[in-house]
Parts: structure tokens; C-alpha cells; sequence
């Protein structure tokens, strides 16, 4: 079976959850034999900042049938629209004189103009199912449809609802909907997740299967050597600060931790449009000598991150799914996690609590730094359940629907 797959991002060429499950989900598909061709966009800025041929070589050396191919356009992970502007005003300052960009004038404009890209790529090669995940593909995945007369998925990560906490934009609600009602299934990675896609777009719940996301096992053998003080315990926040992730309640329950228990420091892992308000926050709070900024990681440095810590913590607002924890607890670091997530359905042996109750979540914070028994059973257990997940799962889910549709 062939797959033709997009998605706007793709590891290494990526910056969060979403590139991370493209990337287990296509190698669990080709665990079964699937070929998937992956399409993402990349401007040339992009590419030359990126490990590409490094992809391409991985791919190939491990005779896995996935090949990921990049079209020439200035979209980029998790990119707004105030992103694209800056991008867009990058690449035309270093034209020269009176040579005009290929690009769209804005967002919106740059995934037509992808979209369009689309139906050429479609045409080159006899492929079984088209395969799409989050807003910017979908408008390519209905051209590629139209042209191919192929069954249409689409892969929802995260609603407009999630990433601006219920107040979304209209042209991207719209993009949205299109592709959820075009689309022939919907694959939603949570309960969570597939309720709002019944709730706001209107869709019969029928037509959405859930996906639930998983965890690769790299074999990393972390080390807790943090430069961090021998006497403080250590509490994560590792993702992007954005409002979805709900990072400022983490500042906010190490406040009323560090009241009780000054040896205690917490990090921050991540970069994103609230990271200057979170510097200012901790300021503000008076606890900005207990706070470590790290700023964006990738590869090892991610789980090094978590091996060195005590405790992770995700107070997501809106989190449709958080592979975050499971990297969590295959490192051997127990997790509290917001029950505004879909993770949560499907882990058992974390701690939850709601995204905006401080209290709670610094109480529990504190039980696990300081009473060994919970920590010690959240971690071997935690990881003894992590160790059953496998993207296997998720891919045969996949294929049967891939087989119902074609």
C-alpha cells in the first residue's frame, strides 16, 4: 500500500509533539508495510539550517519504505501569522533589486500556493490513501484528493480551539472544517480531542476514530548531571510556551512550592511566544534565583532533560494528546500531568491534576519530592506501563482504516 502523507513537519526538521508523532507513526506504518511518501514544507533558509540529507540517509540506510520530500515554500511548525510576515520580509530583503518573492503575500495565501504544489505530487505515483495531519496540509490533501479520486484521512493533532484557548482564528476554523467534512475519516488522538471536533465543527462522531499516541524507545542512558545545586530537588516544565501548554501555572505552583521547601529548583525547557512573560513572571514572583531557563532543545539534550529530574510536570490548558510524559517515564521520571489532556486516558500511574488548581498541583508536587515511597512507585510503574506502548499500535489502527476506505 502506498501512502502519500503531509504534514509541516518532520524530525529533525521540527519543534514539537506533531513532528514527533509523524515521525513513529510513519516508521510503525512501514513496520507493516506500508510505503509512505512524506511531503513537508521547507524554504531554502530551512534546509540549509537543517539535517536533511541526514533524514534522507537514515531513511534509506535503514530500508524503511519512507521518503520525505520538501517543497520550496516559508511555512514552518506552529508558524502564525505575524511569523509568516517576518519570514516572508527575511527571504525579500535578501532579493535582489526588483526581484519579487514566489512566496504568498501571507499565511493563508502560502498554504494555497502549497496546496497547489500538492496536486503535482499527487500525480507522481499510484498512490492508495491520502494522509494528512493539521490545518496547513488539509486544503493539499482535498486537491490531492480531487486529482488522485483517493480516499481522504485527516489527522487531527490540535484543534484552533486548543492552541488559542477558545477563541479561534475564523480563516483557520474554516480551513478546519473543510478539511474535517472533505475528508472521508478523521483520525483524533484522544476522546479528548474528538469531542471537540464533534462539539465545534459539527462532525458525526461516527466519521472520527480514535488514535491514541505513543512513545519510542531510543535506548538514551541518561545521567543526572545538571550543574544544578547537589541539595535541590529538581521539578520540569519541558515544551513550548505557549498559552495551550499552560506554563505560567507552573511558575505559579513553584511559588507556593519554594514557600515550603526552598531547596527546590525549577527548569524551564522551551521556547515559544510567552517566554519573555515567563522571564518577567518568575521576576515578578521572586523566585527567578530558583528558575532555569533553558530554552529550545532537541535530540539527546531532550531526555537528558528529563533524567536529571525529580519530577515532570504538564499543566496543559488544552492538550489534545502530550507525548511529553511518556518521554517522561521512559527516562524513569514520574509525571504529573493536567487532566485537560489526552494522555491522561490512557496513563495510569501519574499523578493528575487541573491545569488551574495551584494548590493541588504544588501539593503533589511536594509529595513526590519529599515523601521516596510515591516516588518511587510512580517511577517503576510509570515505566514499567510506558514500556507497553509501542507506535505498532497506532499504525495497525491506521491500517484498518486505510482498508475499510479502500
Amino acid at each position: 500500500m502506498k501512502v502519500l502523507m503531509f504534514g509541516w513537519e518532520f524530525p529533525p526538521h521540527s519543534s514539537g509533539g506533531l513532528g514527533t508523532a509523524c515521525a513513529g507513526l510513519t516508521k510503525g506504518l512501514s513496520n507493516h508495510g506500508v510505503d509512505v511518501t512524506f511531503v513537508i514544507p521547507s524554504s531554502k533558509i530551512d534546509v540549509q539550517s537543517s539535517h536533511v540529507n541526514l533524514i534522507v540517509a537514515d531513511r534509506t540506510k535503514a530500508k524503511q519504505s519512507i521518503s520525505v520530500t520538501f517543497v520550496d515554500s516559508l511555512l514552518s511548525p506552529y508558524m502564525n501569522i505575524k511569523d509568516y510576515v517576518g519570514k516572508l520580509e527575511l527571504i525579500t530583503d535578501s532579493l535582489p533589486p526588483g526581484a519579487g518573492s514566489v512566496y504568498g503575500k501571507d499565511l493563508f495565501q502560502e498554504v494555497y500556493r502549497l496546496s497547489e504544489k500538492a496536486k503535482i505530487i499527487a500525480l507522481s505515483d499510484n498512490f492508495d490513501i491520502i494522509h494528512c495531519h493539521d490545518w496547513m496540509t488539509y486544503p493539499s490533501g482535498i486537491k490531492a484528493k480531487k486529482v488522485l479520486g483517493k480516499p481522504l484521512v485527516v489527522h487531527i493533532h490540535a484543534t484552533e480551539f486548543d492552541r488559542t484557548g477558545g477563541n479561534p482564528n475564523q480563516v483557520i476554523y474554516n480551513m478546519e472544517r473543510e478539511g474535517f467534512n472533505e475528508a472521508d475519516k478523521i483520525l483524533a488522538v484522544s476522546n479528548f480531542t474528538k469531542q471537540k471536533v464533534v462539539d465545534h465543527y459539527g462532525i458525526d462522531p461516527d466519521k472520527v476514530e480514535v488514535v491514541h499516541n505513543a512513545v519510542e524507545f531510543n535506548g538514551y542512558k541518561g545521567r543526572k548531571n545538571s550543574g544544578i545545586n547537589a541539595l535541590d530537588k529538581v521539578v520540569l516544565f519541558l515544551g513550548r510556551l505557549t498559552m495551550q501548554k499552560g506554563p505560567e501555572y507552573f511558575l505559579y505552583a513553584a511559588k507556593r512550592v519554594l514557600e515550603h521547601d526552598p531547596n527546590v529548583t525549577f527548569v524551564v525547557a522551551g521556547t515559544g511566544d510567552m517566554e519573555q512573560f515567563m522571564i518577567n513572571k518568575s521576576c515578578e514572583l521572586g523566585i527567578s534565583d530558583k528558575v532555569r531557563f533553558t530554552g529550545f532543545l532537541s535530540g539527546d539534550d531532550i531526555d537528558r532533560a528529563y533524567s536529571m529530574a525529580d519530577l515532570y510536570v504538564m499543566p496543559s490548558i488544552s492538550e489534545p494528546f502530550g507525548i511529553t510524559p511518556l518521554e517522561s517515564l521512559r527516562n524513569g521520571t514520574p509525571v504529573l500531568i493536567s487532566k485537560q489532556s489526552g494522555v491522561s486516558e490512557v496513563l495510569d500511574h501519574c499523578l493528575k491534576v487541573d491545569f488551574w488548581d495551584i494548590d493541588q498541583m504544588a501539593n503533589k508536587i511536594l509529595g513526590v519530592l519529599n515523601w521516596q515511597e510515591l516516588h518511587t512507585e510512580l517511577k517503576e510503574n510509570g515505566k514499567h506501563e510506558v514500556m507497553q506502548f509501542s507506535w505498532d499500535d497506532p499504525a495497525s489502527k491506521c491500517m484498518e482504516v486505510y482498508h475499510e476506505l479502500t
